[in-house]
């Protein structure tokens, strides 16, 4: 049986920077037989967490409808779960960080994946600018008991494209097919 990835991408730009970085982390884990799931968080109907905790009486299920449920669905099936963001003002984007609130949802019942992996892009040439949502995400591991597959920042990307070329999509690359 092929281990099962999703990923969570938060770009709102269709074609950009991080969607090849996703494509070229993708493109390495269909490469060695594993299922990858992605979902562009973006372009869902995502609403934000109510805090009610009705998910804690229910065995992991929101008592929000919309397209959240479907994404956890998958996630309480997979083995890896990815995160994938442009850096917006020192953090992921409002659209990924809407997603990963909701998998409060699915804590109780955890560890849920065993890996994890986070690739990001920024215009910044540092990365020191990812600082605050790599905290997040190594916070969220450790709590969530996720084995750290990889991190992977792109730096210096402002325009369409600048990736290209980059060494960072033949890492995502063999993150993908080693994940």
């Amino acid at each position: 049986m092929s281990k099962k990835i999703v990923v969570l991408s938060g770009s709102p730009r269709i074609g950009g920077n991080t969607d090849k970085l996703v494509t070229a982390f993708i493109d390495g884990a269909e490469s060695s037989g594993k299922s990858v799931t992605l979902f562009r968080v973006a372009d869902m109907k995502i609403g934000g967490c109510h805090g009610c905790n009705h998910c804690f009486s229910s065995r992991g299920t929101c008592v929000q409808d919309d397209d959240m449920l479907q994404i956890l669905d998958a996630i309480k099936k997979a083995d890896a779960l990815v995160f994938a963001s442009p850096i917006y003002y020192f953090s992921v984007t409002a659209q990924l960080k809407l997603a990963i609130d909701r998998t409060y949802a699915l804590i109780r019942d955890k560890p849920l994946v065993k890996r994890t992996a986070f690739l990001m892009t920024c215009g910044d040439r540092s990365s020191d600018v990812a600082a605050g949502a790599i905290t997040m995400y190594n916070n969220m591991r450790s709590f969530s008991k996720w084995e750290d597959a990889g991190i992977i920042v792109a730096t210096g990307l402002h325009e369409l494209g600048e990736i290209e070329g980059r060494q960072e999509l033949v890492k995502a690359n063999i993150l993908g097919r080693d994940i």
